[in-house]
Order: structure tokens, then C-alpha cells, then sequence
């Protein structure tokens, strides 16, 4: 804490309010006094402090009183009381804790006792002050706030998401890929109480099943092989926070047996290890596949997926969502312009009316990607709309069986190889965005690509 700490001392005792004023200004800390409980939490109100010392017995409000007032002010909360109570009033010490003060002093105050317990109220007021900055960051740069939602259907969902910040309920956020599952699920966290502790995420798609199991719940030396040292998995790393599990649907049967287990008791076992022990996480899940399709084929386990869906935010694609496309596009230009040290000082208005007029089937990552080439490519600061590189539609009618003929010479590995390496270009090497459009799971995609040995 810079400078001198700010004491404020309510006690209409006066002989008793110099002696503290004197005591505590010789310690090196700012004291202001005042006479009566009003006038002290009027004082804390205009001027601030970091540490409230009152007695309890005042001759208007008591300091039972004076503190639920001053936890009643913007900002109060995080502000430690310290009551000062006659020798032996253990009743009325008691029932001051249980309303929220930090500690308390019998009186006649002992100086050193005064000193030590104000060293640790200042220390807590620092710590609480911190907590609440970090929290003010995280709304700030996750927020819901920082969302462009001019849309209808985009206000239900900051809608949804303020509403279920502050609950424990497990959610399950589905939407096509590239419409921004992980923000919603930031805002769960940095909108919750949870905001100050971790936020974890695992794309269960991007893991073998066997270094996924490693990675979700952590395992012990000596494991597997490679196994050279203990190590946390996800559920102990977001200990106190919030665990957001990526392409959920990508998860193997035995990692989904352990993830009910986990939803069921709250605890984690390491891979390898011993006793189970406690988690206290927030989970939230998303996905871009069906699950309830995934359920009735027998690929998902029922049980887990109506555990991981006690709450559905479905979020729109860029597409259902229209009156965001422009606001959106504007901050993208924004911020290309600001990460690549380039100058748009001309956008043309057909420019906008040509991003909106699109289908968009990657969403927002495909808006913010295209936004970025044109400016990073514009001529002379001047964003055109005949320059605009749009794809086409979302995937491209299939012939008719019966209209459709092989190449000459080609095995069926040589024509997978080659659609496999047509749409990965198309989609610029993503992966997620690929699986889409050819219907089969990010982790298939992840295993042609090496098995094919694909430059993406």
C-alpha cells in the first residue's frame, strides 16, 4: 500500500479519540476522527479509508450499525472494520463477527495489540482491494460489456450469460464453429464470483484419448511411459476457478466415464494414481456437433451429456445475427489496423454493405480474418468492396451418386488424400472448419492429416 494508510476512528469518547488519533499517527498512518456513528460513516463516504476503527457504543448508532452501513456503500465491502468493546462483552463481540467485522478490541485498548491487528487489517484491506481490481479487469477485457450484441439474438445471450455469472450450474454452450463459445464462457467466469481464480480451457479434439485423460485429470510418476514426474491435470489447475472444455462431443468413451464420475462427486483421481481428491470447479462445455443425435447413435453417454447440459446457451451464427456484422467489422478494422501498423483512412460504403450481404459460414473468426487481409492488403488506405475475398457458400451441393464418376487411376486413399487437401486450402488449414464440411469428427481430420502427411 503506497503513502500513508488512511484510518478513519469513530469514537465520541474525546479524551479516548485523541490518545488513538496520536497512537496511530505515530505509527505513520493518516487519522481522521469522528464523534458520532453518522458522522462517521458520512466521513467514510466522502473521503475514504482503508480501515474503520468504531466503538460500539455511540450515542446515535451503534457500531454494529455503522458497519452494515458502510458494507451498504459502493466499495464498503472490501473495507475492514475493527469494533472497539468494553472488557468482557463477549456477546456483543460475537455478534459483531457474525455481522461482518473484521476483529475487535477490548478496552482499555493495549497499543500493542492495537498495532498488530491494524498491520493485519491494512494488509487484508490491500489484498480485498486487489481481489476487486482484478475482478473490475476481467469484466472489463471478458465481460459481456466488451461484446458487440446489437443484435435480438445476441442480447438473449448477454442476457443468459448475466444471468447464470453468478450461479454454479454446469452450461453447455452449443454454436457452429467460429461463433465465439470461448468468449461466452470467459464471460461466465469473469462476470461470476469465480473471477479472480483460474480459467482453464482443454479442446478435448486436439488430444489422443490417452493424453487427454493426462491432460483433463493429471497423472503420477511413473503412469505410462514418459511419465517422468507428477503432473496437474486441468481439474486441479482450475482448482477454485472455471474449467471450459473445448469440442466436448470429441471426447472418447473412457474420458467420458471419468468426467461423469468427476460430475457426480466432485472428485479427480490422477491417471495412475491413488486416493481421489476434492475439486471445486466450475464447468462449462461447449460444442458445434449434435449431442443429442451423438446420444441416440450410441457415441455419447446420456448420462453425461444431461450432467454437462443443466443449462444451453445456443448462440446464433453470424448469419442469424445481421445487425452485429458492421459493428463488428468496424472494431476488427480497428484492431488490424493498431497489431499491423497499417492507415485505412477511406472505407467504401459498399464495402460494409458486401460484408453483410454474406453467409459467413466460419462466423466471426471468418469476419475478423477477412477484415484483417483487407486491410493489411488495402491500396492506399482505402478498403473497396470489389477486393474483398469472400468464399462461397458453405459447402458446395453434392453431385447425385448416379452423376458422379471417379478419376481414372485413382485409388480411394488417393481421392480422400486429395479432397482431404482441397478443403483444408479452402478453409486456410482449419481444422474445426474442415471437419464441418466434411462431415466427420476434428480429431478424424487431425489423424488423415498426419497419416497423409498434409503440409497443414
Amino acid at each position: 500500500m503506497s503513502g500513508p494508510a488512511r484510518i478513519l476512528i469513530v469514537e465520541d469518547d474525546a479524551d479516548n479519540g485523541r490518545s488513538l488519533v496520536e497512537a496511530i499517527g505515530d505509527i505513520g498512518h493518516a487519522v481522521e476522527l469522528a464523534a458520532t456513528g453518522r458522522e462517521g460513516v458520512e466521513a467514510l463516504r466522502a473521503r475514504g479509508a482503508d480501515v474503520v476503527l468504531t466503538d460500539l457504543v455511540l450515542p446515535d448508532i451503534d457500531g454494529i450499525e455503522v458497519l452494515r452501513r458502510i458494507h451498504g456503500l459502493p466499495g464498503g465491502g472490501p473495507i475492514p472494520v475493527l469494533l472497539m468493546t468494553a472488557f468482557g462483552s463477549v456477546d456483543s463481540s460475537v455478534r459483531a463477527m457474525r455481522e461482518g467485522a473484521y476483529d475487535y478490541l477490548q478496552k482499555p485498548l493495549d497499543l500493542g495489540e492495537l498495532e498488530s491487528k491494524l498491520a493485519r487489517a491494512l494488509e487484508t484491506s490491500r489484498l480485498r482491494r486487489d481481489v476487486e481490481r482484478l475482478r473490475s479487469e476481467a469484466r472489463r477485457d471478458w465481460g459481456t460489456g466488451s461484446w458487440v450484441a446489437e443484435s435480438p439474438a445476441m442480447r438473449e445471450v448477454v442476457r443468459q450469460v448475466r444471468q447464470l455469472a453468478g450461479t454454479k450450474s454446469t452450461v453447455l454452450v452449443r454454436g457452429e464453429s467460429g461463433t465465439g463459445k470461448e468468449l461466452v464462457a470467459r464471460a461466465l467466469h469473469a462476470e461470476g464470483p469465480r473471477a479472480t481464480g483460474a480459467f482453464v480451457a482443454v479442446n478435448c479434439g486436439a488430444f489422443a484419448e490417452g493424453l487427454l485423460e493426462s491432460e483433463l485429470f493429471g497423472h503420477e510418476k511413473g503412469a505410462f511411459t514418459g511419465a517422468v514426474a507428477r503432473r496437474a491435470g486441468a481439474f486441479e489447475r482450475a482448482q477454485g476457478g472455471t474449467l471450459f472444455l473445448d469440442e466436448i462431443g470429441e471426447a472418447p468413451p473412457p474420458v467420458q466415464i471419468r468426467l461423469l464420475r468427476v460430475l457426480e462427486d466432485r472428485t479427480v483421481a490422477r491417471v495412475g494414481g491413488g486416493e481421489p481428491f476434492r475439486v471445486d470447479v466450475r464447468l462449462v462445455s461447449a460444442t458445434n456437433r449434435d449431442l443429442a443425435a451423438m446420444v441416440r447413435e450410441g457415441t455419447f453417454r446420456e448420462d453425461l451429456y444431461y450432467r454437462l447440459r443443466v443449462v444451453e446457451i445456443a448462440l446464433p451464427p453470424l448469419r442469424e445475427r445481421r445487425g452485429d456484422i458492421r459493428p463488428l467489422a468496424e472494431r476488427f478494422v480497428a484492431a488490424a489496423q493498431l497489431e499491423n501498423g497499417c492507415r485505412i483512412d477511406r472505407v467504401e460504403e459498399g464495402w460494409y454493405a458486401r460484408l453483410e450481404a454474406h453467409s459467413w459460414p466460419g462466423n466471426v473468426r471468418e469476419l475478423r480474418n477477412t477484415v484483417e487481409s483487407a486491410v493489411v492488403t488495402a491500396p492506399g488506405g482505402e478498403l473497396l468492396a470489389s477486393r474483398l475475398r469472400l468464399d462461397g457458400p458453405f459447402a458446395p451441393a453434392a453431385p447425385a451418386a448416379q452423376d458422379w464418376t471417379p478419376p481414372d487411376g485413382l485409388t480411394l486413399d488417393e481421392i480422400e488424400k486429395r479432397t482431404l487437401e482441397r478443403v483444408l486450402a479452402q478453409t486456410g488449414g482449419n481444422r474445426s472448419l474442415t471437419a464441418e464440411r466434411l462431415g466427420i469428427s476434428r480429431r478424424t481430420i487431425q489423424r488423415k492429416i498426419q497419416d497423409y502427411n498434409l503440409p497443414f
